[in-house]
């Protein structure tokens, strides 16, 4: 890298403790190679606008369609609306860096993409786990589960998924922002917390201790809760009598099951450590699938396997298309 960037990156003031405080900081990206970067850019402004486009008629055919108001399409909808917000917290920002070349990202925003991107991916999981219940409900309890997953419940428990991800991630991010840092260049496409710890002068030991705290609280008691509800929900469909019940059954919950089995999967591959040479690597081509690809995928998933999705979505176009007749 040119010391002409490095120069623009290591905007400092000197404090009281004289150490270096950075003002900016600088994105390495994902790779130097001119021809990969083409590559890379309009795969993702490909996946992006899909994403967008993907969650946000997924968001608009639960507010409109009068069929799409039970629990599971409003947690649904609150899902695509995090799906979007979380690849919208990191994508654009390297989309505009490959564009223009301009790797360089304020303290400010560089803790505020931090912290909103853990935000809606944590809320993710909680919100996955709460879905899984929904799931659980519906099959095993299906005469109470109009009364039991009623709006206000289903309110309680959003309201639960942004709390606990709140108390989860407040502590270690107030003594993040006392950090001070001897580099200002972050080996990452964006603002992670594992690459900032990396060029931190400061004892990261107590923050370090609280993020593999928060992580495994988060997986693993989302994963419980996931897999409690799908053993209880399989083994109660394969009770049934009939084939066609079962194969009913099962449909209502696939999708869910895809989605939850690509965003655990994801985590356990991030946490089987890799060497150390290809660690960071590894660490960066799987976040881009999970704030690219998963994000994209997810919508299709929900829509091509649920034939209600499906039949709103054609009754939305014909209103478009009649409308725009007159």
């Amino acid at each position: 890298m040119s010391a002409e960037i490095l120069r623009l990156g290591q905007s400092q003031v000197q404090g009281l403790s004289n150490h270096t405080v950075f003002t900016t900081f600088i994105l390495l990206g994902l790779t130097e190679d001119p021809q990969l970067q083409v590559l890379i850019f309009i795969f993702l402004l490909i996946t992006y606008v899909l994403s967008v486009i993907g969650n946000l008629t997924i968001i608009l055919l639960t507010l409109v369609d009068i069929r799409l108001k039970t629990a599971m399409y409003f947690l649904l909808q609150n899902f695509s609306f995090l799906e979007l917000s979380f690849t919208s917290s990191c994508i654009p920002r390297f989309l505009y860096s490959m564009l223009t070349g301009d790797r360089i990202i304020t303290y400010n925003a560089c803790m505020s993409q931090l912290f909103f991107a853990y935000l809606f991916v944590v809320t993710e999981f909680f919100l996955l786990a709460t879905m899984s219940y929904d799931r659980y409900v519906a099959i095993l309890k299906p005469l109470h589960y109009m009364t039991i997953m009623n709006p206000r419940t289903c309110k309680i428990f959003l309201l639960g998924c942004w709390m606990t991800t709140l108390l989860i991630l407040l502590p270690p991010l107030s003594l993040g922002l006392e950090l001070e840092f001897c580099d200002s260049v972050i080996d990452h496409f964006y603002c992670d917390a594992n690459p900032l710890l990396k060029i931190s002068c400061t004892d990261t030991w107590s923050i370090e201790q609280m993020v593999i705290g928060g992580s495994v609280v988060v997986f693993i008691m989302t994963l419980v809760c996931v897999l409690m509800s799908y053993i209880y929900i399989i083994r109660t469909i394969l009770r049934f009598p009939s084939a066609q019940q079962r194969k009913k059954a099962f449909s209502t919950c696939s999708s869910h099951f895809i989605v939850v089995s690509i965003a655990y999967g994801s985590c356990i591959f991030v946490y089987i450590k890799p060497s150390a040479k290809d660690e960071m690597a590894i660490n960066k081509g799987v976040t881009i699938l999970n704030t690219s690809v998963s994000p994209m995928l997810n919508p299709f998933i929900y829509t091509l396997r649920n034939k209600l999705v499906k039949q709103a979505f054609s009754d939305f176009m014909k209103r478009i298309m009649l409308f725009s007749k007159h």
